[in-house]
């Protein structure tokens, strides 16, 4: 934490950044509502070009963010943060007025060209408002935004498109965005001070990069997992409302609410349920934050299992529910651990590189992806490639956790009794 950042000034600002992080996930998630609906629309799309909406946000979005993770550690952070959330807003706004499928399409990529600079920067900005004993918890308090803001854009969606039509949902939510974009603006960007004494970090240039890419192997493990979480997590949010209403039987409106609701409440007690644990395991284990995200990833594997295959409905509710209390566990810790392992001048581009490595192997080919198998079998049969891809992620995150234990100085390893 920056000594010159009081501790109200570290925590409105965050408030700011969780509020703007909900917008964004508000404004990815809302398509995912709107499947059936552009399926039996003018645009009459099959489940692998719904799919590819989402492959074409994230592929821009990977693509974009080197971009910004150069630009977060050499310019003003809460100008970026402007310029994304009104880039975002836009795109979502002009998404309602797309007149086909590939007009669409490159709405929803620019989009991701938003949402890029605000997820490279944000995180870097938490950092250095926040001293390493209370990270957990603040990064648990911006995580969060990930599902309140996903379940309200399968709300919201699902709602405007029964009563109003599914261009209104990508109108109306691209407003507040651009409505709210100057609170950005007001942010607090500290200065980029080296901790003394620390060697790692005050390397620069090409043995930086050395000290990233070859050294940093806690760091590299940790982002090869995340792919594998993005991929079984990007699948399973872009799908659902259409689960629930194919195989499980809802109605259009009534799988967007159920959906969105079941993921607000395990969203919210997951997220902080996880940045709490690592917290209170800190003194423990000085890899705290990947030992709470490779158990919690673990937990939720047998759980989709179950609700996947049970044609007991009560089951598949607490199945459900169980492995996504699980699955956002580990939001904010394994954020807060991939971020930790990165040399102070380096970590906006080191998670720009991250997000590179997730997004490519993860969530850019697993919603085409799936679609693609659904078409070809049955949504069901499609849909178990999610906890594969968690049993990817454990594995790896558990030798992340492994290796960080291992780069621990001598007085980090000792456990408190």
């Amino acid at each position: 934490m920056n000594v010159s950042i009081s501790n109200r000034v570290a925590w409105l600002s965050l408030g700011t950044l969780s509020l703007l992080n909900l917008l964004n996930y508000v404004d990815r998630y809302i398509v995912s509502s709107l499947v059936e609906t552009l399926k039996k629309s003018e645009m009459h799309l099959s489940d692998a070009q719904a799919g590819l909406l989402m492959t074409a946000f994230i592929s821009v979005y990977t693509l974009v963010f080197p971009v910004f993770g150069y630009l977060g550690d050499r310019v003003s952070r809460p100008k970026l943060l402007t310029f994304a959330v009104i880039i975002w807003s836009l795109a979502t706004m002009a998404s309602g007025l797309a007149p086909n499928f590939y007009a669409l399409l490159v709405c929803r990529a620019v989009v991701g060209i938003g949402e890029a600079a605000y997820v490279t920067v944000a995180p870097t900005l938490i950092a250095d408002y926040f001293p390493a004993e209370k990270s957990g918890k603040a990064y648990a308090t911006f995580f969060a935004a990930i599902p309140i803001g996903s379940a309200i854009g399968y709300v919201l969606g699902g709602v405007l498109d029964t009563h109003f039509g599914w261009r209104s949902a990508f109108l109306f939510t691209g407003v507040p965005g651009i409505l709210l974009s100057f609170m950005a603006l007001r942010l607090v960007d500290p200065p980029r001070v080296l901790a003394a004494g620390d060697a790692a970090e005050k390397t620069g240039g090409s043995d930086a990069w050395k000290v990233l890419l070859l050294s940093k192997s806690t760091y590299l493990l940790a982002s090869v997992g995340y792919a594998a979480y993005a991929f079984g997590l990007g699948g399973l949010a872009f799908w659902m409302p259409a689960y629930m209403e194919r195989i499980r039987g809802m109605s259009h409106e009534d799988a967007a609410v159920i959906t969105g609701g079941l993921i607000v409440v395990t969203g919210c007690i997951g997220t902080f349920l996880g940045g709490f644990c690592a917290d209170g395991l800190r003194k423990r284990f000085g890899n705290a934050d990947l030992v709470v995200s490779w158990i919690s990833v673990l937990i939720c594997v047998p759980l989709l299992v179950v609700a996947f295959t049970t044609s007991s409905m009560p089951l598949f509710w607490v199945s459900l529910a169980g492995a996504e209390l699980a699955i956002f566990m580990c939001s904010g810790p394994i954020n807060g651990a991939i971020i930790a392992s990165l040399p102070l001048p380096m970590r906006a581009m080191g998670l720009a590189i991250c997000n590179v490595i997730t997004h490519i192997l993860g969530d850019v080919p697993s919603p085409s992806f799936i679609g693609w198998m659904s078409d070809r079998s049955s949504l069901v049969s499609a849909l178990m490639i999610v906890p594969v891809a968690f049993v990817v992620c454990a594995a790896l995150w558990l030798l992340a956790a492994a290796q960080a234990r291992a780069e621990l100085k001598p007085h980090e390893k000792a456990v408190v009794n």
